[in-house]
């Protein structure tokens, strides 16, 4: 018997190394283990074509830090979690109040659509899914999975702490980028709680999941897995809650553990 019954990964700083690309010994290691592999990221459901292109099959996807369950079997959304319009307004409000120089931005129908202020920078992306505001109500005009916040002058750990601060348990506040940039979910939205969602429906413990992460938006997912595998490029406060680190990313970790794992 295999010794797990469900691979879990992270993707960006994790699975794929910093050019955004699966390596060949990451691909024949997916493709050899005996299990399934679900892929549990802070990307929108429209990032995942980026990682679909480069696998010889799409694999489940738990979006948005939880918050989306996507099967691309069905090209189906399994589940979503959205921050309500009223939550959603009050959250600002107070994010606003609280730190001066926030930039906003919120992904809407299910990931597929992403609204933000004329400050915030898009640094990457750009297509007609990304949309200029035209007035700040427009960022609360529908659910949305995700409220993103950034400060362009703020250390991103402290960042961090400043925002789960000031929104308590109103809502899940997290991040996965090297910047201040930190994403706000509906209360109880995290990485563990969509993949544990997931497990459940197919019979799968908690203690049968190896998962692997590098940020703190994976601190649930590691914390709830029944192996957690920190890569060696990982946060420390990542590494500090794992069972084992492996390499890093650019160093096929994931990989490498999958071989020694699965003897493969």
């Amino acid at each position: 018997m295999p010794p797990f019954q469900l691979v879990a990964t992270d993707i960006d700083g994790t699975l794929i190394t910093s050019e955004r690309t699966l390596s060949r010994r990451t691909l024949d290691a997916l493709a050899a283990i005996p299990v399934p592999v679900v892929l549990v990221t802070g990307r929108p459901l429209r990032w995942l074509d980026q990682l679909y292109d480069q696998l010889p099959e799409r694999l489940p996807a738990i979006c948005a830090n939880g918050a989306v369950i996507y099967d691309p079997d069905t090209d189906r959304i399994l589940r979503a979690e959205s921050l309500p319009v009223d939550m959603l307004t009050d959250v600002i409000k107070r994010l606003r109040a609280a730190v001066p120089d926030i930039s906003l931005a919120v992904e809407v129908e299910d990931g597929r659509s992403f609204l933000h202020e004329s400050s915030w920078t898009i640094r990457w992306e750009h297509d007609h899914r990304i949309q200029v505001i035209g007035s700040p109500e427009e960022l609360t005009a529908a659910p949305a999975v995700k409220l993103l916040a950034r400060s362009a002058t703020a250390d991103p750990d402290e960042f961090l702490e400043l925002v789960s601060g000031t929104l308590g348990d109103l809502a899940t506040a997290t991040r996965s980028s090297s910047s201040a940039l930190v994403e706000i979910s509906a209360a109880g939205v995290t990485k563990a709680a969509g993949l544990a969602w997931l497990c459940e429906r197919e019979g799968i413990p908690a203690s049968q999941v190896l998962a692997f992460g590098d940020m703190p938006n994976d601190i649930p997912l590691l914390t709830w897995a029944g192996r957690a595998v920190a890569v060696a490029n990982a946060h420390p406060a990542v590494i500090a809650v794992a069972d084992e680190v492996t390499l890093s990313n650019d160093e096929d970790g994931v990989a490498v553990y999958l071989e020694q794992a699965f003897e493969i």
